[in-house]
């Protein structure tokens, strides 16, 4: 989950100090979008300009960071590795999970994470029914148009959600697609209030999907399921959804053992 640019990060009790700041400049940038300025982290952080200036020097020599010609730091190409072999590994923690919500729904079940400003997917357990849907693993979508989107979102403040749209736009997938930011915003109100969010037609025409957050999850996650519209009912919704919210806390569970694990 995003952070305000005013909030520090609180230090790990053992932790190596240089190594946490390191990591909290980089969540910073990703949460300004992948590029910053020196004085920008600094006031964000509340570190002196001299510790942020050798921290960002040290991550550009690594790789992690890269200075653009504007003379602002961007995200650097080292990190990329890093976050496929992630996701990779994420993808794998929450295919039993998704295994179960197959059985269970008998519809397709796919896990999805936020990235800058587009929801990708990092796992999939396919429907036992033959029907080639959109989402397929590694596929990156807009959030306005999806229900993992909309799950993604729904805890994000109004006004981040505007700037968010403002940067990729809301095009229309589908006659139905949500392209309104105030209509938009009243979907994500409804999404906190049912606890759930859906996609009805609005990516794909003929498909509906059922998505909930990932609670506490390290970085927001939605799990979801889809199928076609005649299946995935309204009578379908009020059985699947707390099927979906409970394996969403399953998997909650199993990511936090896992960090914990990692930790020790």
């Amino acid at each position: 989950m995003p952070r305000s640019t005013d909030e520090p990060r609180p230090p790990a009790g053992g932790g190596v100090q240089s190594l946490e700041r390191a990591f909290d400049l980089l969540e910073r940038m990703a949460d300004a979008g992948g590029e910053v300025g020196l004085s920008e982290l600094a006031a964000g952080s509340g570190l002196p300009l001299p510790t942020i200036h050798r921290l960002v020097r040290t991550l550009v020599a690594t790789g992690y960071v890269r200075q653009q010609p504007n003379r602002r730091y961007a995200l650097g190409p080292r990190l990329i590795r890093l976050g496929e072999s992630a996701s990779r590994l994420l993808g794998t923690w929450a295919r039993p999970h998704l295994a179960r919500l197959v059985e269970e729904t008998g519809e397709t079940a796919n896990m999805a994470l936020l990235d800058g400003d587009e929801a990708v997917y990092v796992a999939q357990v396919p429907s036992r029914h033959s029907m080639r849907m959109f989402t397929e693993v590694g596929r990156r979508v807009l959030p306005h148009s999806t229900g993992v989107g909309k799950a993604l979102l729904a805890h994000l403040p109004d006004e981040e959600v505007r700037a968010l749209l403002a940067r990729t736009g809301m095009p229309a997938a589908t006659e139905k697609t949500i392209t309104s930011p105030d209509a938009f915003l009243k979907a994500l109100a409804a999404v906190r209030a049912d606890g759930y969010a859906v996609d009805d037609n609005e990516q794909e025409m003929g498909v509906r999907c059922l998505a909930v957050p990932v609670p506490d999850a390290p970085t927001a996650a939605a799990v979801s399921i889809s199928g076609p519209a005649g299946r995935v009912t309204q009578a379908a919704t009020e059985r699947i959804v707390p099927v979906l919210q409970e394996v969403a806390r399953e998997l909650s569970a199993a990511l936090t053992d896992a960090a914990a694990g990692a930790a020790d």
